[in-house]
């Protein structure tokens, strides 16, 4: 008779166990940043936590033991977790749900939770915390507002420079910088070099002038070229034949150069006009430096006096950079100038300083207005440099009102500490003068209306040089 075969006796825990089965709780938490263990009533009896939560995460999360999932979740949640539950213990497959989980001292944290019938009356939750994701998807968000905030800016940039170049009088050429090539030309270079736009954009800029003008053209790019600012030729245009006079400048854009080359008829700009020219070109070459400041100090335009002061090549390496680089004691006397400017807008003779990139520092005197013509406000600055020291030692025989001036200059150069002594002592010497000016030079009387005892007295005069008095 043969042998009965036996099934083989299994080692495996008892189905009832397997919730609380090391084994099991090793591999949930292997694949899983959390797992809620639930009986069939909903409560949470156990939470198994990943090892790479810090211990105050962990403290926060084992406060939902003892309680009800459903309380333990925001309101749009609280169904999605029924759902789970119902169809972990009834053996349904479900698939992840995400879940706003709820903890005290972590607040609303987003998870997506799974359901895993582990025995009779367990069920598993293993979930993912969803924070990272959800910080990388705001990131993203942000980019992407980002973008478009610049797209529409930009967007905006453009129309604003499309209406400029098409509305403006004045004939307007982009020339890329490298071969002297016609990149675009507005509606008034064609018509004063009586040629069509079409015809203009890839022309050579020296076909587009007379033989006769060519060294006059030579010579404004070589100038623009080497940083020289309002320089201006005369220009003969080859089709039409119009005299014009012309200016140029540089700028950069996307890393290659431009120049851009403005022109219009000789004789044509108003005496107005004329005039405003003479005076910038009166400016430029003056010694004193004169720059003009947006609201958020950055220099729009210097002169080369100003240049000059603060040893910087030409005007193109101070524009678009802080006033403050170089005046005045940092944090201090800018502010001052500025806010007496939008109070009052004007500031005369304000004593400051001057600095190079070089740490040389001189005293100047700054007189400022504010030119808000209720477009783009801006403000002017003219900056004289002082070669002696402003508040020199007063002369002793007119001490009083030298002596107010000098220690009203002193305000934001040196403390109020040593300003006060500075007073103190002031007010003692002109006591002590007083005294024995009232007492006929009698130092014993003197001493005696001060309250002051002779030897203190002897003290003082010594100390404020009044010495000569005694004879």
């Amino acid at each position: 008779m043969p042998e009965r075969l036996h099934a083989p006796t299994s080692d495996a825990p008892p189905r009832s166990s397997v919730a609380h089965d090391p084994l099991t709780r090793r591999v949930a938490g292997s694949c899983a940043d959390l797992t809620l263990v639930l009986d069939r009533r909903g409560e949470i009896v156990d939470v198994w936590l990943s090892d790479d939560l810090s211990e105050a995460e962990e403290a926060a999360w084992t406060t939902l033991v003892g309680r009800q999932w459903a309380d333990t979740v925001l309101p749009d949640s609280r169904r999605k977790v029924e759902r789970l539950l119902a169809n972990a213990f009834s053996g349904t497959a479900s698939p992840a749900r995400e879940v706003n989980q709820h903890v005290d001292g972590l607040g609303d944290v987003p998870i997506r939770f799974g359901g895993v019938l582990v025995d009779d009356d367990h069920v598993i939750a293993p979930g993912q915390d969803l924070r990272p994701l959800a910080e990388i998807q705001q990131r993203l968000v942000s980019s992407q507002q980002a973008m478009d905030r610049e797209y529409r800016r930009l967007r905006q940039a453009d129309t604003r420079y499309r209406v400029l170049f098409h509305v403006c009088s004045e004939g307007v050429l982009v020339v890329r910088g490298d071969d002297r090539v016609v990149e675009e030309a507005n509606p008034a270079a064609t018509e004063l070099l009586g040629a069509d736009a079409a015809a203009l954009a890839g022309s050579a800029l020296t076909e587009l002038f007379t033989d006769a003008s060519r060294d006059n053209l030579l010579t404004l790019l070589g100038a623009v070229e080497a940083g020289a600012a309002h320089t201006r030729v005369q220009l003969e245009a080859r089709s039409s034949g119009e005299a014009l006079t012309a200016s140029a400048s540089m700028f950069r854009q996307s890393g290659s150069v431009l120049m851009l080359l403005r022109f219009w008829p000789v004789g044509e700009r108003s005496t107005s006009a004329g005039r405003e020219t003479r005076m910038l070109d009166v400016l430029d070459v003056l010694p004193d430096g004169f720059v003009v400041t947006d609201e958020d100090r950055r220099i729009l335009s210097a002169n080369a006096g100003f240049c000059d002061i603060v040893q910087r090549i030409d005007e193109d390496a101070v524009v678009g950079k802080s006033l403050d680089t170089w005046l005045g004691r940092p944090g201090l006397d800018l502010n001052i100038i500025l806010a007496n400017l939008r109070e009052y807008g004007v500031v005369r003779d304000f004593a400051t300083v001057i600095r190079t990139d070089f740490g040389v520092e001189q005293e100047a005197v700054v007189t400022a207005v504010s030119a808000d013509d209720g477009k783009v406000p801006c403000y002017g600055f003219s900056i004289r440099t002082v070669a002696s020291p402003r508040f020199a030692e007063p002369e002793p025989t007119t001490f009083l009102p030298r002596s107010v001036e000098q220690l009203r200059g002193l305000v934001g150069r040196v403390s109020l500490k040593e300003i006060v002594k500075e007073s103190t002592d002031l007010i003692e010497r002109l006591c002590i003068e007083a005294a024995l000016d009232v007492s006929n030079n009698n130092r014993a009387a003197a001493a005696q209306l001060l309250g002051l005892s002779r030897q203190s007295l002897y003290s003082k005069l010594r100390r404020h040089g009044l010495g000569e008095l005694d004879s």
